[in-house]
This record gives C-alpha cells, structure tokens and sequence, in this order.
C-alpha cells in the first residue's frame, strides 16, 4: 500500500472517530474546509447552533449552524449567515425532500427560542413568569396575519398567568411597503404609553403598496386614536427597537408571517396554545 493510500485511510479512520465523538465538530470541520475552497473567501468559521432529530428520517439530523466568513477584497467586512444543512454521519446534504408530501424538510426546522430572544420590550400580554411563552412574528397587512393573530391574541390575553405574549414587528416590505411606516407608528405609539396598540394596528384600513407616509399615519392615526408624526417614526428609539426585531426574526431564521412559537420551539399549525393546560 502507497504512503498516500496509507494517509488516506488514516484520515478516514480519524474522520469517523470524530463523528462518534463530537457529531457537531465534524460537521463545523466539514463545511469550513467546504467553505475554504472558494477563493473569496479569506477566512470562514462555522458554529452549530442547534441539532434536531428528524423524526421522518432515523439517525439523520438537522444542524442549524452560524456562518462568519470574511472577503478576500473586502477585509473589514463581516458576512454573517445562518444556514440549514442534514447528515446521518456518513452523508450530508443541504435539503430533504418527502416524496410522500413533496414538502422540504427544511421548512420544518427552526432554531429555538432562547432566553436572550425573550425581551421586556416585546412582552405585550401577560405575566413573564406565566407558564406558557408565546412569540408572533407578523405583519399588520399580512391578509393571513389579519385572519389569526388579533382572534389569537385576544384569547391569550385572558389568561395572563397562562401566557405571556410576546410580538415582533416583522413588516414584508416587498409586498406591503405600507406595513414599515405602520410597525414604526406602532412602536412610537407604545413608547408613548398607548395601550393595545397591536390589536388596534389589524384594524388599520390601507392599500399594502402605500408609499406616501402622511397618508399611512393618517389612516394609523384613525385606527389608534393617536397623533403619531412623522418626525416620531423617525426616533432613535423607535428605529432601535424596529431593527431589533429584525435581528431577532433574522437569529430565528423567521422567513414569513405569521411565524408562531410556543415555548421555544415553531408552531407550524399555529393552534398548539388551544390545547396547552
């Protein structure tokens, strides 16, 4: 046998070993020296975040993991991205398909929600230490956003020891640009003590593809029974807490609305809180 055949078995036997010893490293190994290939890139460091056991699919996990990786041409400039990807051990792969529904398996896995995520400033109802936490990513002209989150939120708020409810504006620009300038009015409104704002916010009566900013405060206005202008969308501490949940939907992997989750963990049905106790 060749030196080189001898160094490659070595490495395959090395390979295996660290998989049975740390799953999550030999996976950060794996797409860093990936990654690496590309010549762009300067440097690259992969962290999993998260692993999940596929229910359809036996010893197959999913690893949800942190991407930093620095440009060659561009050396001050951190890309950041969380990504998906699936191994059983031996192989890896970045979607899975079930032929018997054709949905991707990707569309199942979310981070979870983690106690940083958890802010003071986005508990809208309830008790903190209530024994149920619920988190809503929407958007106020979301048409399916409009038909659950008030009925939602209306039945959790009766029961403030049973959940605390905590929401993030997460405005879908492309399709309703009206919904920014409405998210903004909405957190000047709370900074300003008005209460029950997000409830009132589904009742706002606007063309989602408004641009004109009097005319989506004008109608906001109407619907809160507030006077928010638009020097105050334009507070520090509005534009602060507006890109704070934009970081939070971004750390959560939140890509439409609404996005549910109950106790950490994505509620694809969006109905589980119906029959908690």
């Amino acid at each position: 046998m060749s030196l080189m055949l001898k160094l490659l078995s070595t490495t395959l036997l090395l390979s295996s070993f660290l998989y049975a010893s740390n799953a999550s490293e030999n996976i950060e190994y794996f797409l860093e020296d990936k990654f690496s290939e590309n010549p762009r890139l300067k440097s690259v460091d992969v962290k999993v975040e998260d692993v999940t056991p596929l229910k359809q699919l036996p010893k197959w996990n999913a690893y949800i993991v942190n991407v930093k990786a620095v440009l060659k041409n561009k050396p001050k400039q951190v890309i950041r991205q969380k990504m998906i990807w699936f191994s059983n051990g031996k192989m890896i792969t970045k979607d899975l398909t079930d032929i018997s529904t054709g949905e991707s398996l990707v569309d199942k896995v979310k981070p979870t929600v983690k106690a940083r995520h958890y802010a003071k400033e986005n508990l809208i109802y309830g008790n903190a230490n209530a024994k149920h936490k619920i988190v809503i990513f929407s958007d106020p002209l979301c048409p399916f956003c409009r038909g659950f989150v008030p009925g939602a939120i209306k039945d959790m708020k009766k029961e403030p020891q049973k959940f605390a409810v905590y929401y993030y504006h997460f405005p879908l620009e492309r399709i309703h640009p009206a919904s920014v300038t409405l998210v903004k009015a909405a957190i000047a409104a709370e900074h300003q003590g008005v209460k029950d704002v997000v409830l009132k916010l589904y009742n706002v009566s606007i063309n989602p593809r408004e641009k004109n900013v009097k005319k989506i405060l004008e109608a906001f206005n109407k619907a809160e029974g507030t006077n928010i202008t638009p020097e105050d969308i334009q507070n520090p501490s509005v534009i602060k807490q507006f890109n704070h949940d934009r970081l939070v939907a971004t750390d959560l992997m939140v890509g439409g609305t609404p996005t549910v989750y109950l106790d950490g963990s994505v509620d694809n049905t969006k109905k589980k809180y119906l029959k908690v106790k």
